[in-house]
């Protein structure tokens, strides 16, 4: 008897449950912080140049989550359990996040890709249910399990410096290799296993017919290139954002 895919509501159920389980060690991160202190007037300007700053650096092109970068040239220090989970919190549930999730499901559903969603709003509802739970699993699995288990870095780290294809030949490494917590190079486990695990797991959303090991193993390739070609980005926004702003 052929299986039905999940339902939205259901598909969104799975993410709220890994929504909770990234939110709990987010909030024992939180516990501990006070309150500051009201600001200055003089301060308050500041504060908010500096924010307009922090949102720029953590969204290429203003639009694209980008919290997994570090641009920073100072010694290398190794991230807790705790901040690991609040990169992949915030990349899944950063409001920009909800927009790119939109713009794939747009195109799968321009595509056709899963006849049996059907078209119009409700079409759209499951294409946009399934985009953005891959996402959030994605995210949970490549920046928070995955790590934490194996004692790895999620961060991109810029190299700032060189040539082009220099550059851009490290952004593309950087996919398959990574830092431990030591800050040695290693064989980037958590990404290429995360997103392999990722995409197992979209089987339980996706319709049936789609769930073979070829169209999974097709579902992590595109992944892993997506990634890839979000590394080169992570790499350049730097300079593109220095020549328009200054910083």
């Amino acid at each position: 008897m052929t299986q039905k895919a999940l339902p939205v509501r259901t598909t969104m159920m799975l993410v709220a449950g890994f929504m909770l389980f990234v939110g709990r060690d987010l909030a024992r991160c939180q516990q501990n912080l006070s309150l500051p202190d009201v600001p200055k007037p003089q301060q308050l300007n500041a504060e908010v140049g500096s924010g307009m700053s922090g949102y720029r650096q953590h969204h290429i092109l203003w639009v694209i989550p980008n919290y997994r970068s570090d641009e920073g040239a100072t010694e290398f220090q190794p991230l807790t359990p705790d901040q690991k989970f609040k990169l992949a919190f915030d990349d899944s549930f950063d409001p920009t996040a909800f927009l790119v999730a939109g713009v794939f499901a747009g195109s799968s559903m321009a595509q056709d890709q899963y006849r049996s969603f059907g078209q119009g709003a409700k079409g759209f509802s499951k294409y946009y249910g399934g985009a953005f739970a891959d996402q959030a699993i994605g995210n949970v699995m490549t920046e928070g399990i995955f790590p934490t288990i194996l004692h790895q870095d999620p961060r991109y780290f810029t190299k700032n410096k060189g040539g082009f294809f220099k550059r851009t030949g490290y952004a593309v490494s950087r996919e398959f290799i990574t830092r431990n917590d030591d800050g040695r190079n290693h064989l980037n486990t958590s990404e290429l296993a995360g997103n392999a695990v990722a995409a197992g797991i979209s089987n339980l959303y996706y319709p049936a017919a789609d769930r073979s090991f070829a169209k999974t193993a097709n579902k992590w390739g595109q992944q892993i290139s997506l990634d890839t070609a979000f590394n080169i980005m992570k790499e350049f926004w730097p300079d593109v954002r220095r020549k328009l702003f200054g910083r």
